[in-house]
């Protein structure tokens, strides 16, 4: 039995003086009605009407039982309509959650665009590079790199991550470039310390349709993906560098691509939230403003004609 559909009931019964009037009101049969009450009657062991052909009253357990669940019955049915508007009202708090590097490099100047457009919606971001699970952190909406977020939740791949071996102009006319993967044993290299095992992420590469991975000494290594960026631009090192960070530098002619027939791919920036169901308005804004500003932006990794350019000019 649905105890709070038979309060309702009896509520309703009580108010109008009828069962079959509640059971209209309700949009239940009679039979319903009357079954649903008789229920209610049992499950507390008392009778709560007085019933006759013409009329229907309360008996004192029934008027005890109306007085004190008729306001908390008010009070829960407020508050179902109000989560209702809620969730229908593109107002309110957002919460996003997303590695450190998405977030200064890529995603806040979207949030903080997204925010102007709408200035109804409270949005708060929180930027950690450690895994987050979107049920723990209480979040609407989570970015990840790499592999696609665990069940439970729904993934939308934005963006490519191609792993780019790169150096500023200064470091080269200096070193000059390494000609092959082995030959990087022999240069100034960087590393990205990660942040949930606290080890040097190896260098991920290409080498005949096959990933592999090698462990490249570091000269300098920090768990600061922009701080990384920052080494390379400034001449001190050869650095590996997500494409969503290096690419502009690359177009700018900041940074050489280097070794480029062996540039890895990982599967990308997932974009990842509850179901659709379940979602606030602004939850579902927010998804549809950074899909369409995010979604395979040719601004964030190199395209296949760049790219076998690039390997061209290298060969």
């Amino acid at each position: 039995m649905n105890e709070v559909r038979a309060l309702s009931l009896f509520v309703r019964a009580a108010t109008l003086g009828s069962l079959r009037r509640a059971a209209i009101d309700q949009g239940i049969s009679p039979q319903a009605a009357s079954h649903a009450v008789m229920q209610l009657e049992k499950s507390l062991g008392v009778r709560l009407f007085h019933r006759t052909t013409r009329r229907l009253s309360l008996t004192e357990d029934g008027r005890m039982l109306f007085e004190r669940s008729s306001p908390a019955l008010d009070v829960l049915f407020a508050a179902i309509e109000d989560v209702r508007k809620a969730r229908d009202d593109v107002g309110g708090l957002l919460t996003l959650s997303a590695p450190t590097a998405l977030g200064r490099t890529m995603l806040w100047p979207l949030i903080v665009e997204f925010a102007r457009l709408h200035p109804e919606i409270r949005v708060d971001a929180h930027f950690d590079d450690h895994l987050t699970d979107l049920v723990a952190e209480r979040a609407d909406v989570g970015f990840r790199g790499g592999a696609s977020p665990a069940e439970g939740t729904i993934a939308r791949r934005l963006l490519p991550i191609q792993l780019i071996v790169c150096a500023a102009p200064d470091y080269l006319a200096r070193h000059g470039a390494p000609r092959t993967i082995d030959d990087l044993v022999h240069h100034r290299c960087s590393g990205y310390r990660q942040a949930n095992t606290g080890k040097l992420a190896p260098w991920e590469f290409l080498v005949d349709g096959e990933t592999i991975r090698r462990d490249v000494p570091a000269v300098l290594s920090c768990n600061d993906v922009d701080a990384e960026v920052d080494a390379v631009l400034s001449g001190s090192a050869i650095g590996q560098l997500a494409s969503f960070s290096a690419v502009t530098h690359i177009r700018a002619g900041r940074l050489v691509p280097l070794l480029v027939r062996h540039v890895a791919e990982r599967d990308g920036i997932h974009l990842y939230y509850r179901r659709r169901s379940e979602q606030p308005r602004r939850t579902r804004a927010f998804i549809d403003f950074i899909v369409g500003r995010l979604a395979d932006h040719p601004d964030f990794h190199l395209g296949r004609e760049e790219l076998e350019r690039l390997v061209a000019e290298q060969s």
